[in-house]
């Protein structure tokens, strides 16, 4: 479906203070999943609820498309979409391209696996290439994540892949369907962070905190894949270079903070604990030691400690969960109201999540785009300044927020 519709105008509450109106009540006021639980400072979880003064209408580009995953776009205006089942799109001047697949790597597509983040280099004008995470199959068995790099040719409405390769690949491999990670950022360097997860699986939970494989953490690499020699961990024996930070369950939202250069990620609790992190060197986000978070069956993880010396906090944590997916700050001028926000798609929320910061606290939260009742699974900020959602379900549509 390439003709644009309009789907939804909302307007909001006037706006009081910076980022909206605010509430004395957090926006969920349903029950924990771990009441026993507590913050460790104020407002790490359940912040105020800010309400913001924003006539938007929310209009769909594209539909029908095969869960797409990633969004990120092109120097000139396309917008590059994966789709999870395993084939890139490009969007452009209203029209959407056929399945781009040729020359991709074997993809295992099952349960939460497929092709998911992607990234667009700094020098794209000069060298046209991009970057793609995916699940990939082990000829020995089991799965990873692993991360491709190809030169994308645009090619009238559509494009081809030339020269692709396999740049990095998770270790060890695990049989598993779940916890894949799959975001891709590029830092100021122009190194390229991917994030990832355990496996879901207890065999690879406890890989979280283990330094001699990638399971339950960010790393950082070059576009080559080669390893930057300022990476926390190189020349250890016994260690993988790649890692940059470790500890982390299943982390499928990551973008820069544009006031520091910093990498902020989220990620998936279990029945509570989803949380929001400033991702850096060397440091341990804790799981499965620590966490907001107990399992699906009732119990406490581990010891059941939220704390523990050498391991990081959350910025903040939500708890019941949203599930937390793409995420982007938001700088540009088109929603005054809007900028300097954090956006975080939500999968079980179903709603678009802002968050108000002041600094590196979060001090107000919204939830949008209820109305879709559609999971969202990225968030990204177009060059005209407008938000671009990408919904996983079975509608598979690519959707533009703009003020109405």
């Amino acid at each position: 479906m390439n003709r644009p519709i309009l789907i939804a105008t909302l307007t909001l509450l006037t706006a009081c203070a910076p980022g909206g109106r605010v509430s004395s009540a957090p926006v969920s006021t349903s029950p924990p999943n771990a009441p026993s639980y507590q913050p460790a400072f104020p407002e790490q979880a359940r912040a105020p609820e800010v309400t913001s003064k924003v006539a938007y209408q929310a209009t769909v580009l594209v539909e029908n498309l095969g869960k797409p995953w990633g969004l990120a776009f092109l120097p000139g205006g396309a917008l590059l979409i994966s789709e999870k089942a395993g084939a890139l799109r490009i969007f452009e001047d209203g029209k959407v391209s056929a399945p781009i697949t040729a020359g991709l790597p074997k993809i295992d597509a099952q349960r939460q696996g497929g092709l998911l983040g992607l990234a667009v280099d700094p020098a794209f004008a000069a060298n046209g290439l991009i970057y793609f995470a995916f699940s990939e199959p082990d000829p020995a068995g089991g799965n990873h994540t692993a991360v491709g790099r190809a030169k994308l040719v645009q090619e009238g409405a559509g494009g081809k892949l030339e020269d692709v390769r396999v740049i990095w690949r998770q270790t060890p491999s695990l049989e598993s369907g779940a916890h894949y990670g799959g975001r891709l950022v590029f830092a100021r360097d122009g190194t390229l962070f991917v994030t990832t997860g355990e496996r879901s699986i207890l065999a690879g939970r406890m890989q979280a905190q283990r330094l001699d494989g990638t399971l339950g953490k960010v790393v950082r690499i070059r576009t080559d894949g080669s390893i930057p020699a300022d990476n926390p961990f190189v020349n250890r024996p016994g260690v993988k270079p790649e890692i940059w930070s470790l500890g982390q369950r299943n982390v499928q939202g990551a973008a820069l903070n544009p006031a520091t250069g910093e990498l902020w990620t989220n990620e998936h609790g279990a029945r509570g604990g989803d949380e929001l992190n400033i991702t850096r060197k060397g440091r341990d986000y804790g799981w499965p030691t620590i966490t907001y978070g107990i399992e699906y069956i009732g119990p406490k993880i581990g010891e059941g400690i939220t704390q523990k010396a050498g391991m990081e906090q959350p910025v903040y944590y939500w708890d019941p969960v949203i599930a937390p997916s793409g995420m982007a700050f938001y700088t540009a001028d088109l929603f005054p109201a809007w900028k300097g926000s954090l956006f975080i798609g939500g999968l079980k929320d179903q709603r678009l999540t802002r968050l108000v910061l002041k600094g590196e606290k979060v001090v107000g939260e919204e939830r949008l785009l209820g109305e879709l009742k559609e999971r969202i699974r990225d968030v990204v900020v177009g060059p005209d300044g407008a938000l671009y959602i990408a919904t996983d379900s079975d509608k598979g549509r690519v959707i533009r927020v703009a003020p109405k």
